[in-house]
């Protein structure tokens, strides 16, 4: 993974140090992505001051990614990244889980789609499902739904079926999951609304009825997942899904659970203490999109299998930028809800405290600080164009404008001089529709490994 976290103070940036007291936003994003490929350096994100650091970019020092050459790409073995490991970081882990994702892509890619799934499915049921997908993508992710429509179409409905925006009234006020079959089985119901399973997931715990979620809400959610995978749909959008991953035998559920284990962090945590407990928050909440996604997405003729690493490692980079940066939009959102997703340590050296911020204050620490954070989340979408230029061709679109679409919120946190409590970070209709031919033209330029 990108190394983030050289964490340099510069004099600039050292002011007077108030001790800060004890001290995350997640998104339904999107993808791209990592066998024998470059995968940048693990660093340790511990701070460190710097006695004669003068640092243009503020406070953070971002190493260049490793290139991989000359190295033999780890060994692939099965990681839990759930487990304690005091030598080895949550970076570290989620890189080896990765690694292992892209080597079980690759085996898998030569599987014929799981024909037993297939057989039997209600064609008009299913074509009603995809529609529904679709049109709520459309209405809260237009941008990305337009990029789609470059995609065939059994790559572009899968891709609904697993990313999307939701209808608000999705969920019922109990965050019960089991409600009346005959509301969903099959049918749109008066439940209709209900979108594609990142945000449905997503919803459950940042949704207008997130304070009735409960950890049993959670397993119940989780236990339909299986249901998924094993062919037995719950409701019309839960078929969507179970047909997406039965053609595309490489989906794996691996990273949907993780997604699941992200909301629980929710539950459970207002805090972080290192960047390295929030990489891992991030990659579960939204790392996991593009682990889904590239299987379906697929990699480039001209890339081949030794770049599949590159395109997984890609993939969760776009997924932590676009994370990072959810976090550095929400500030003030996430403290109005007594939640702080920034790394506690950092906040303490640059002399940040907890009240400064649940106060708003936008004092030249606060400015210094933001810098660093934003070098840190450019970075990762610096490694996300990478992955993003070994797709497939016609899967390109929509990752570029993902990628370009969202790190411009970050020039606009800068445009507002760092004030990102009182001000929401907005990318202007013109620029986004500006960045949309952008997108399409670095879509059609030649993978980097097939340029000479």
């Amino acid at each position: 993974m990108l190394s983030t976290a050289r964490t340099t103070w510069s004099p600039a940036c050292a002011g007077p140090r108030r001790p800060a007291s004890d001290a995350s936003r997640r998104a339904a994003v999107f993808l791209p992505g990592g066998v024998h490929a470059p995968w940048p350096r693990s660093h340790s994100v511990a701070a460190r001051v710097a006695s004669s650091s003068t640092n243009p970019v503020g406070c953070l020092e971002v190493a260049a990614p490793w290139s991989g050459i000359g190295r033999p790409a780890p060994p692939i073995m099965d990681v839990d990244v759930a487990a304690p490991a005091a030598a080895v970081s949550s970076e570290e882990r989620v890189r080896q889980l990765v690694m292992k994702q892209a080597g079980l892509a690759a085996s898998a890619a030569a599987r014929p789609p799981r024909m037993a799934q297939l057989a039997g499915r209600d064609a008009g049921a299913l074509d009603a499902a995809f529609d529904r997908c679709g049109a709520v993508c459309k209405e809260y992710a237009k941008t990305f739904y337009l990029a789609t429509q470059l995609m065939t179409p059994e790559r572009r409905r899968a891709i609904w079926a697993i990313y999307g925006k939701i209808d608000q009234t999705m969920l019922p006020p109990s965050g019960d999951l089991s409600t009346d079959a005959t509301d969903h089985h099959l049918t749109d119901g008066d439940h209709g609304d209900r979108a594609v399973w990142c945000r449905r997931t997503d919803e459950l715990v940042d949704g207008p009825n997130a304070a009735h979620t409960s950890a049993l809400a959670l397993d119940r959610w989780e236990s339909r997942l299986e249901d998924v995978f094993a062919g037995r749909p719950y409701d019309m959008l839960d078929a969507a899904l179970a047909d997406a991953v039965a053609a595309f035998p490489a989906v794996n559920a691996r990273p949907f659970r993780d997604m699941i284990e992200g909301m629980r962090m929710d539950l459970a945590r207002s805090r972080y203490a290192t960047f390295d407990d929030l990489y891992l928050y991030c990659y579960r909440v939204a790392g996991t999109v593009g682990l889904m996604t590239v299987p379906i997405m697929g990699v480039s003729p001209d890339s081949g299998a030794d770049h599949l690493g590159t395109v997984y490692a890609g993939a969760l980079a776009l997924g932590v930028a676009n994370q990072l940066t959810n976090i550095l939009r929400d500030v003030g959102e996430d403290a109005s809800r007594g939640r702080i997703y920034l790394p506690q340590d950092e906040l303490a050296m640059a002399g940040i405290s907890e009240a400064d911020i649940f106060a708003g204050r936008v004092t030249d620490e606060w400015r210094c600080f933001m810098k660093g954070q934003i070098a840190r989340a450019r970075a990762y979408f610096r490694q996300a164009e990478q992955g993003a230029a070994e797709l497939n061709q016609e899967s390109r679109w929509p990752v570029w404008a993902s990628l370009l679409l969202y790190r411009q919120i970050l020039d606009e946190i800068e445009a507002n001089d760092y004030d990102n409590f009182t001000k929401r970070a907005y990318v202007p209709k013109a620029k986004k529709l500006a960045a949309l031919p952008k997108a399409y033209f670095r879509s059609l330029r030649l993978p980097p490994s097939q340029r000479h």
